[in-house]
């Protein structure tokens, strides 16, 4: 892990090799990460990111470039076709070329949407991303998925578009609301649980220190959970290298496929994390039941997500609801249901096409009625 003085610089070598920098006072880095040639650079936030945004157009400002504001919704109300119009309208208007740039700044959807935006005008311009959120940093903004929502579905239009540079500044964590540094900690776990335990140990060590903004612990969880994404995705961009059972960049869907189809059925109230929480205690339910997990790992998804505050259960009377949106789902081939399941700690498979009756039994031992 990295110096507590020194950002850490996680490497991303995929079709555009990229660095992840974790650390404090980080904003100062964005101007010369932008690279030569950058005129205007748009600025892409929801209103809770108003006073940062003023702070990073002084740093763009103060090296000789023009910032163009672009007041986002909160939310996934940003990742709209409607949005997206809007902004291409404003680099329109304000004659952005191919060699301009977008900054997204702000948690998962923003980031989500800047990413779409700058690849989709003019075929594509340099993008950085500045998550601040925990679920941004460890997730949205590693990785080169954009994405948008429709009304059948969360992120069925995007595509896959890297940036120059992800910049996670912990120094923005100190204002985030306490449910969504729990909801960040989903993808955390996930992390752990998929790839890297040590993460399950440090967390339940101490999960108040997990909950701590300022704290070494927390800070240590996102570069490790940044390294696992890094390292995925630097092996498997596109997610072309799942095939039968075998684990590519889907490894980073587990506790997904249920997931997204609670966000929806909720009609995306749900924060992210809770959403992937119970989703991964569903997979869990899933691989015990199919044979595939022992009882202990399937038992410590409830408990080190229960101890930081994240939802193991979700309504009993929910899963044709959820059945019928997880057929939509992108991970979906055809009308074959897939699911990443563990059959162990930190070893996953690809479960294709269970049978409803084991996908109901499943979700009897997550849901209310059923735990």
């Amino acid at each position: 892990m990295s110096s507590s003085t020194e950002p850490a610089r996680i490497p991303v070598t995929a079709e555009q090799p990229y660095e992840v920098l974790v650390g404090y006072g980080l904003l100062a880095e964005v101007p010369a990460l932008l690279g030569s040639g950058v005129q205007r650079v748009a600025l892409l936030h929801p209103p809770t990111m108003i006073k940062t945004a003023e702070r990073l157009s002084h740093e763009l400002s103060a090296a000789g470039l023009e910032p163009v504001r672009v007041d986002l919704p909160d939310g996934e109300a940003a990742k709209s076709v409607a949005v997206a119009e809007r902004c291409w309208s404003i680099l329109g208007n304000a004659g952005f070329t191919r060699s301009d740039a977008v900054v997204g700044l702000g948690g998962g959807a923003t980031t989500d949407l800047a990413g779409f935006v700058a690849a989709t005008w003019l075929r594509g311009v340099r993008v950085i991303m500045v998550p601040t959120t925990l679920l941004g940093m460890v997730d949205a903004a590693v990785g080169g998925k954009t994405g948008i929502n429709t009304a059948e579905g969360k992120n069925l239009v995007g595509c896959f578009y890297e940036p120059l540079s992800v910049i996670c500044d912990l120094d923005v964590l100190r204002t985030l609301p306490t449910g969504d540094l729990i909801a960040g900690l989903a993808e955390v776990i996930k992390c752990g649980f998929i790839a890297d335990p040590v993460i399950l140990t440090m967390i339940e060590s101490d999960p108040a220190a997990a909950l701590h903004a300022d704290s070494a612990m927390l800070r240590e969880l996102v570069e490790r959970a940044v390294s696992v994404k890094a390292t995925v995705v630097s092996a498997d961009l596109r997610e072309s290298t799942s095939t039968g059972s075998v684990v590519g960049r889907e490894l980073l869907n587990y506790g997904h496929t249920i997931g997204h189809a609670i966000e929806r059925r909720e009609g995306f109230t749900w924060r992210h994390g809770n959403a992937i929480s119970v989703g991964m205690v569903y997979a869990a339910e899933l691989a015990r039941l199919a044979g595939r997990l022992d009882d202990e790992t399937a038992n410590r998804h409830r408990v080190v997500l229960a101890q930081v505050g994240l939802p193991t259960t979700y309504a009993a009377d929910a899963f044709d609801d959820l059945l019928h949106t997880m057929a939509l789902d992108k991970k979906t081939r055809g009308s074959t249901l897939r699911f990443v399941i563990l059959n162990g700690l930190a070893s996953a498979e690809i479960l294709v096409a269970p049978a409803e009756d084991l996908l109901r039994a499943a979700y009897t031992a997550l849901s209310r009625e059923g735990s």
